[in-house]
């Protein structure tokens, strides 16, 4: 399954700027995720993150792909109730090689771990071919929203 930026919004509540996901390449429910972003030198981050020097900070990436693993989790869960994502932990967060505007980060997700309504995934960011981020993120589904 594949899903466009209008598929993305009806699922996770994100908007720009913190939006962060562009398109949902592969998705199999319970189990996987290949998400796009798309990099402009208009993001808004681009212009403090370092003025003449533009690099994605290491915590948007992480951001970015705990966004694509919370469409994986809703879409595996929601069966039509609205469910809200939320971080529980970061471990093994590792940068590899800096973002920089015209890059496609592509971020693979990979589930795990999930009991009841808590799911731990191992997230991979490349651009290109090149491994560039990677974290193991653990989030809570809910109903409510804070």
């Amino acid at each position: 399954m594949s899903m466009d930026i209008k598929e993305i919004c009806d699922v996770i509540p994100h908007r720009y700027p913190m939006l962060l996901v562009d398109r949902i390449e592969e998705l199999v429910e319970g189990e996987r995720v290949v998400a796009l972003k798309n990099l402009t030198m208009n993001e808004a981050f681009f212009q403090g993150h370092f003025p003449g020097n533009p690099v994605m900070p290491g915590v948007l990436i992480v951001e970015a792909m705990a966004q694509a693993a919370g469409v994986l989790a809703v879409k595996t869960e929601a069966e039509g109730e609205k469910l809200f994502t939320y971080f529980m932990s970061i471990e093994k967060a590792k940068f590899r090689k800096p973002v920089f505007p015209g890059d496609q980060l592509r971020m693979e997700i990979n589930v795990l771990q999930r009991r009841r309504h808590v799911w731990k995934v191992e997230g991979k960011a490349y651009v290109e071919d090149n491994l560039v981020a990677e974290a193991q993120i653990t989030a809570m589904l809910s109903d409510k929203e804070i």
